[in-house]
């Protein structure tokens, strides 16, 4: 697999997404939003799905320039229809709004509607933390095709639906959680068939119902398996949960709608720390909490406790320094579209 530096990669996915249509703040935010999921290790969120977006784009699921507007708000809420922009732009701009509320009036909150895929979900509850503030977001695609079995069941009815919750700290990597409720990501199923690999018992099942390590089995009519394993009703309440959220409270709905258009809801809230006690102490004190939790001796078998975050902050720091690996299936992926848009020698994919 090829070993490519962020700043490359970046400038590729952004070149291809403005060859495709999307404007210049468009490209850069899903390039760099892409590029930022795959230097905390997230590949599944990476660039391996920049492809998948610009077939999007020629099918008219994504909407390049689409002007996202406000539909009802209030001092501390915000409805935003996203038009069937890019998520990543549209997401951070409803994020950025409700931040600025919440400067006002403490705490806020937004729904979002009609986007496409927001990426990465925890790049949205950090804009939060990184204002002192305590960012949340969940997730879900609406009506689009399903990925997740609920518990007991062999089809399909949920989406990955994940949560993401960001914390100011005096920590230097960022105290965060960002989580599907799902066993796994389904990019991650993506990632491994394109790799060639088998993958965990416990993650997806086959179209009868059947547990399977063949990653191909999930497009062949399978599920993706709720967060939990034997204990899997509490990963499907949780994504339950979240489609009301993003989906009901959006009103967006739920089943599957045929045309197949991704389409992803957003909630998302804010909370001033400050509006509950010193921001400095709170940040001091949740870096306190982090090294006790990593305090206790390691269990056998284990490495030791990592806070929330660290794990994606270490691995950011090794692939800034030493470059990310992409698959070649998705490398070659990607300089087809530089040769069908005729900027292969520009960005040296020749």
């Amino acid at each position: 697999m090829p070993i490519v530096k962020a700043e490359r990669l970046t400038r590729i996915s952004a070149a291809l997404l403005r060859a495709a249509g999307a404007s210049v703040e468009e490209a850069d935010a899903v390039a760099v939003g892409c590029v930022k999921a795959n230097l905390a290790g997230h590949d599944s969120h990476g660039v391996i799905a920049v492809p998948t977006y610009i077939d999007r784009i020629k099918a008219g699921h994504i909407v390049p320039g689409a002007k996202w507007t406000i539909v009802q708000e209030s001092p501390t809420t915000t409805v935003i229809d996203g038009n069937w922009g890019f998520g990543f732009h549209v997401n951070a701009k409803a994020m950025a709004l409700t931040i600025e509320k919440a400067k006002t009036a403490n705490v806020a909150a937004c729904t979002v509607f009609r986007q496409s895929h927001v990426g990465r979900l925890a790049a949205y509850p950090m804009m939060a933390m990184r204002e002192g503030m305590i960012g949340i977001a969940t997730a879900d695609s609406g009506r689009s095709p399903k990925h997740v079995a609920p518990f007991g069941g062999r089809e399909a009815r949920l989406g990955t639906n994940p949560i993401s919750i960001a914390v100011p700290s005096d920590l230097e990597a960022p105290f965060y959680l960002d989580m599907a409720t799902s066993a796994v990501a389904a990019g991650k199923i993506q990632l491994a068939v394109a790799r060639g690999e088998e993958i965990p018992t416990g993650w997806i099942i086959d179209a009868e119902g059947r547990h399977t390590t063949d990653p191909s089995q999930y497009r062949k009519g399978g599920a993706l398996l709720p967060l939990g394993g034997t204990e899997g009703y509490k990963g499907s309440g949780l994504a339950a949960m979240v489609e009301v959220l993003c989906g009901l409270l959006t009103g967006l709905g739920f089943g599957v709608e045929p045309t197949g258009r991704h389409n992803d809801g957003c909630f998302m809230a804010v909370f001033n720390v400050a509006a509950f006690r010193p921001l400095k102490d709170f940040k001091r004190e949740v870096a306190d909490f982090a090294r006790y939790l990593k305090s206790t001796p390691p269990s056998e078998g284990s490495k030791g406790v990592f806070y929330p975050g660290e794990i994606e902050h270490m691995r950011e720091q090794q692939r800034l320094r030493d470059g990310i690996e992409i698959e070649d299936a998705t490398w070659e992926k990607l300089r087809a579209l530089a040769r069908d848009y005729k900027i292969d020698k520009e960005l040296d994919l020749a």
